[in-house]
This record gives structure tokens, C-alpha cells and sequence, in this order.
């Protein structure tokens, strides 16, 4: 009953709206436009394709004998191994190769949703927190603190430097969390970052981690966009920056957690695929155990082995989603652009953290939700506002662009350029007139003079 899930924020209330009034090319022509989700369903036809071509994967069947009976029957909540030696070894080759990863210490867990929590009841208690930097993705206030009652306290990033963490925001989000009388258990990051789209430079990876040593705290690196990284700087996993500043050996090592999925990667979200990565036992027995309440389907698991295990198609699919996401991305960007709205240099994710203070009548979080209830009723399109990410500063929002066609963007981008002009429009008649009362009221030697 607690009002913990976050469910009022604007960020579920905008899915609802559109759930009410779905666009639909040909049905729904003037409905809203899904913007709010953080899906990639730009390169299905290369799975598709794939399932074309293993026929025996999709059809559960082992060189072509049916196997349906045996992964219909009870598995152990452990996971297959040949699914786990399959996402260790996908989960290498997204970060170059640079790192591996041991199969033994991969927990399975119904998406990363599942894994977050879990990571919470194993190592926070109710009422310790976890430090966050702001923004964050809103569904954070449901997954770490619902069921756990554990307690999110942010690191206040700002527009300043492009909302990179700093060491000053790391002390002070501590401070504040000790002024409230918490008990900080770790730090968490989305790398790369989700609304920003943004991955973390190596040096604020090297700072959490002189952090966290020194209060002896946990990190936990959501690391679920890590291959939807398409432009540089390169993806730089946690696990690298741990080896080269030679953590390897020490009890900072076992303090530090990988959450994964293949949800955004591979755009499967329906599949409920999702792992934590511990090099700590403790951790991975506990999280093993509770693996049991969310798992994985061994069908799923089954067909995704055969694909992971695909060396050549996964290195083709990555090479080619990134591509895909590039484009759209400079796609939106250019368009926004075009209408005078900046976004965030950014270089990853299946989102834009975009601009719209200057479209504020004021620069306070009532006008951000009169704009963004402008947007999502007159202009038909639902996106994320900032507030909802818990950011600093009035006016950002989170505008998706990978769950959509092209045309579709092309819409929505339209339909925000009209919303820019009808509103320019509007001020300049506004001034217009004005300007006309005043003449009006000046006697009629300075109007002349005016003229």
C-alpha cells in the first residue's frame, strides 16, 4: 500500500494518455505519438532473419530431434549453461573484447527490473540508501525502493558540465544522506545513462570508484545500453576500469555489480532477459537463491544460447543497430535543430535529452507541466518530462526515437515544429499589439516621431 511505486509520476501518467489515444497511421491518424518509450525496434528484421535460417533454435529442436519435452519440464533455478557461456561471451564482445566475464558469477533474473531489486535486498536493508545522479530513469523510484524500502538519494548533476557526476555532488549527496539520518549502502549509475544518453568518461569511473573505496560502499553499473553506443567516446565498462587500476585483488572488487540485459541491446524486452554480474560469492549465492521468484524461461533461454552462440550474426547485428541508431538519432537531432530546440551531445542510448527551457513561461516545474501537458494534449506526443527523471533544472525532456518508423518521427517532428510556430506566432501578435498600445498612448508629435 506504500506510495513508493512511482506510478503517479508524469512519466506513467504520459504512458497512460497514450494508451487512451494510440497513433496509428491509418486508424489513428491524429493520435498520440509514443515518445516515453525506451524501446529498439529498428533492427527486428535481422532477427527475424536469423530465425528464418535456424529453423531447429525457433522450433525447439536439437539437430532436428524435438526437445520441447525437455525444456518444458522442471530446470534448476541456476539457468542453462550453454545460455550463460552464450551472454557471458556477448557481453565480452560488446565491450571490445576488453574484458571476460565468468559464467559462474552471472546471475539470471526475469530483465534488468528484476536484477536491480534483487541487488537492493542483498545489500541494503530497509531504510539504508543508495546514492543516484540525477537524472535518472524514473522507473528507479519502483525498482529500488517499492518492495525493498530501501532509499534513493540523488547526486545532484547539472547542465553546467553536461550533468557529469563530480566529486563535490558525490560528497554532498553523501552529507545529505547522513543529514537524514541514512545509512548509505552504495552508489548506483546507468552507463550508459538513461534520459541522457551519454556514457561515463573514464574518469568519472576511476572517481566512483576512489569513492566507494573510501567509504567502503557498494557500485552497482547498469550496463543495459552498453551496446547501443554508435558514436564515440567508446562504451567503458566499470569491469575495464576495475583491471587497469588493479582493484582486481582488492575488496573494492567484490563491491562492485554489473546489471545486463538484452531488452535494449537486442530489443527484446518481452523476452524478460536480465543478469547481475558479482565478483562476489556472498552475493551471487543470495542472488542465485532469489533468482527463483523471477526467472527465465528455459525456452527463452534455449532459443537465445543458439543466437548468442551465433558469432558471425551477433557481430553483424550490433555493427548494423548501431548504424541504424546513429541515423535516427542524428535523424531527430537534425530535425529538432531545424525548429530551434537543441538536445544533449550524446552518443548512445535509443533517446535525446532535449532542451525546451526556452519554450518555459517561467523557469519553475509548474511551467515544465503546463508544456509538457501542452505537448502531450494539443501536440500529440507523449515524452518524458525532466521532473519526472528528478532533474535539477526546469525545461529537459526525454524524446524516444528507436520504437517508431521513420515516417512516424517525421510526424512528430512536424507536429512539434507547428506547436514552435503557432507559438511564435502567438508572441509576436502579442507584441505586435502592445506595441500598438503603447504608440496609441503617446501624444501624437512623439508618434509621429516614432514613425
Amino acid at each position: 500500500m506504500c506510495n513508493s511505486h512511482g506510478q503517479d509520476s508524469s512519466y506513467f501518467l504520459g504512458w497512460e494518455e497514450y494508451e487512451k489515444n494510440p497513433y496509428n497511421e491509418t486508424r489513428n491518424p491524429k493520435g498520440i505519438i509514443q515518445m516515453g518509450l525506451a524501446e529498439n525496434q529498428l533492427s527486428f528484421d535481422l532477427l527475424e532473419s536469423w530465425l528464418v535460417e535456424n529453423p531447429d533454435a525457433a522450433g525447439f529442436k536439437r539437430n532436428g530431434e524435438s526437445i520441447f519435452r525437455e525444456l518444458a519440464l522442471f530446470q534448476d533455478y541456476h539457468g542453462l549453461p550453454a545460455f550463460k557461456d552464450a551472454l557471458v561471451q556477448f557481453m565480452a564482445e560488446i565491450r571490445g573484447n576488453k574484458v571476460s566475464f565468468d559464467s559462474n558469477k552471472l546471475v539470471l533474473t526475469a530483465g534488468a527490473t528484476s536484477a536491480n531489486e534483487t541487488l537492493m535486498f542483498c545489500l541494503a536493508d530497509r531504510g539504508d540508501a543508495f546514492l543516484l545522479p540525477t537524472p535518472y530513469y524514473p522507473g528507479f523510484d519502483r525498482d529500488l525502493k517499492w518492495r525493498t524500502g530501501a532509499e534513493i538519494v540523488p547526486i545532484q548533476c547539472t547542465s553546467s558540465n553536461g550533468f557529469r557526476i563530480t566529486e563535490s555532488a558525490l560528497e554532498e549527496a553523501y552529507e545529505e544522506a547522513e543529514r537524514r539520518n541514512l545509512r548509505v549502502k552504495g552508489v548506483l549509475v546507468t552507463n550508459p545513462s538513461n534520459p541522457l544518453g551519454t556514457t561515463l568518461s573514464k574518469h568519472e569511473l576511476e572517481l566512483l570508484l576512489t569513492f566507494i573505496a573510501t567509504k567502503r560502499i557498494h557500485l552497482i553499473s547498469d550496463e543495459i545500453y552498453s551496446g547501443t553506443v554508435f558514436n564515440s567516446p567508446k562504451f567503458i565498462s566499470v569491469m575495464e576500469v576495475l583491471i587497469e587500476n588493479n582493484y582486481m585483488y582488492t575488496d573494492v572488487w567484490d563491491r562492485v555489480h554489473i546489471v545486463y540485459s538484452l531488452s535494449k541491446d537486442l530489443g527484446l524486452p518481452g523476452f524478460r532477459v536480465g543478469a547481475i554480474y558479482s565478483n562476489d560469492d556472498m552475493v551471487v549465492s543470495a542472488a542465485t537463491k532469489m533468482s527463483s521468484f523471477g526467472l527465465i524461461s528455459s525456452q527463452t533461454q534455449y532459443l537465445l544460447s543458439a543466437m548468442l552462440s551465433d558469432k558471425i550474426f551477433t557481430k553483424k547485428y550490433v555493427s548494423e543497430n548501431q548504424k541504424r541508431l546513429k541515423k535516427r538519432h542524428e535523424m531527430l537531432v537534425r530535425g529538432l535543430k531545424k525548429i530551434g530546440i537543441s538536445c544533449l551531445d550524446s552518443n548512445a542510448g535509443l533517446f535525446c535529452w532535449v532542451d525546451m527551457r526556452h519554450l518555459l513561461s517561467s523557469n519553475t516545474f509548474d511551467a515544465e507541466m503546463e508544456l509538457w501537458k501542452k505537448i502531450v494534449y494539443e501536440v500529440g506526443l507523449n515524452i518524458s518530462p525532466g521532473s519526472s527523471c528528478h532533474c535539477t533544472e526546469p525545461g529537459w525532456f526525454r524524446a524516444c526515437f528507436a520504437n517508431m518508423s521513420e515516417d512516424t518521427l517525421n510526424i512528430a517532428i512536424q507536429r512539434l515544429k507547428a506547436f514552435v510556430d503557432s507559438r511564435d506566432n502567438q508572441q509576436t501578435s502579442s507584441k505586435k499589439k502592445s506595441f500598438s498600445k503603447w504608440v496609441f498612448r503617446l501624444p501624437l508629435n512623439e508618434r509621429q516621431r516614432e514613425r
